[in-house]
């Protein structure tokens, strides 16, 4: 039975190639989907999804596959970058072909809709309950009305009907009938808007005057800034999914607070018996661990930075390895790894 299934068809050639490549690195490691779940920090079901190219991996994940497997981290993330390119443009291909579908089903609704207007006289010109034909009120078809036109300084707005082909004839209303009740009520609207206007002006210059007076004779009025944080006193911003730093760090898991992946890095590094030590630094969290794998059950680890008393220890207890909880540290330097296997053999990572 093969270890990995087909890729999904229609996969982008560049997303199908980084995958393959994916497969080969774990191939050539000897590695388990759990064992390289294990020493990334990256969930089984996760690596399943990114090695069968249901999911691209993120740049943590590739970043600590290729320190897991000592593959070049740049040449990998070269790779990833072009497949994170094409995984983008797949999925902007897909995002308009469904917004296309759904402007294609608005288009249909919407003309079906104009086909069977709601309450609609099916007379184009006019409207329903009028009593002429395409116009209301009773004014005679081809009339039309100027209202509020103004004929000199204070003169009033008198409507001016015009009938068809004949001269304005200004004064009162037409012997048509009186005029339509929508000239009385926009003039209405008009009076309430200019009313609203007016008592808006007199708030807002009233509230400018009281905030002037505030003060009692006249003084100026001192207002009091709150204090800006001191620089050192303000606590690191910490990139997303970073949940420690410094002194903070101590004791925690490194996976857990999220100094691992892209944030960490090997800095030292030891043989002891068949067992490889290393000492894992995260400048991101100012703080360092250790990792002890190829162990055997039994085998332990530990961690110090600035002193034997301020370290860590993880112990082997069902796989090949363990990694020890963190120790605040301002850089790498005074970091170091110890290991004492089952066997009694003991050694360390060398002091940088």
């Amino acid at each position: 039975m093969p270890r990995w299934k087909a890729l999904p068809e229609g996969l982008d050639p560049e997303v199908s190639e980084f995958t393959s490549q994916l497969r080969g690195l774990v191939d050539r490691s000897g590695l388990s989907i759990a064992a390289v779940s294990d020493r990334t920090g990256y969930s089984k079901t996760s690596w399943e999804r990114y090695l069968n190219g249901r999911l691209l991996a993120p740049k943590g994940a590739i970043v600590a596959l290729a320190d897991v497997t000592g593959t070049h981290q740049g040449h990998l993330t070269t790779m990833w970058e072009l497949a994170e390119r094409a995984w983008s443009r797949s999925e902007m291909r897909h995002d308009m072909t469904m917004e296309a579908i759904r402007i294609s089903q608005a288009r249909s609704a919407l003309g079906e809709f104009s086909q069977n207007p709601v309450g609609g006289s099916g007379r184009p010109g006019g409207s329903a309950g009028t009593g002429a034909p395409g116009g209301s009120g009773g004014r005679p078809a081809g009339a039309t009305v100027d209202f509020g036109v103004m004929r000199g300084p204070g003169a009033p707005s008198v409507p001016q009907q015009r009938g068809p082909g004949g001269p304005p004839r200004p004064g009162g209303p037409s012997p048509a009938g009186p005029p339509p009740a929508g000239g009385r009520k926009r003039g209405r609207r008009r009076m309430t808007i200019f009313v609203a206007g007016v008592v808006g002006a007199a708030l807002v210059t009233a509230a400018a005057v009281l905030l002037t007076d505030i003060g009692g004779d006249g003084g100026e009025q001192t207002v009091a800034e709150s204090p800006s944080p001191s620089p050192s006193s303000s606590a690191p911003v910490l990139p997303a999914g970073v949940k420690c730093g410094g002194d903070a760090c101590t004791g925690k898991d490194p996976e857990e607070m999220g100094c691992g992946g892209e944030f960490v890095e090997t800095v030292a590094s030891a043989t002891v018996g068949t067992a490889l030590i290393e000492v894992r630094y995260s400048k991101t969290c100012s703080a360092a661990w250790a990792r002890i794998t190829q162990a055997a059950v039994g085998d332990e680890v530990r961690i110090t930075a600035g002193g034997e008393t301020s370290g860590q220890t993880g112990e082997v207890e069902t796989a090949t390895n363990a990694y020890t909880p963190m120790v605040a540290s301002p850089d790498s330097a005074g970091a170091k790894a110890c290991a004492t296997l089952a066997s009694g053999e003991t050694g360390c990572t060398p002091v940088r």
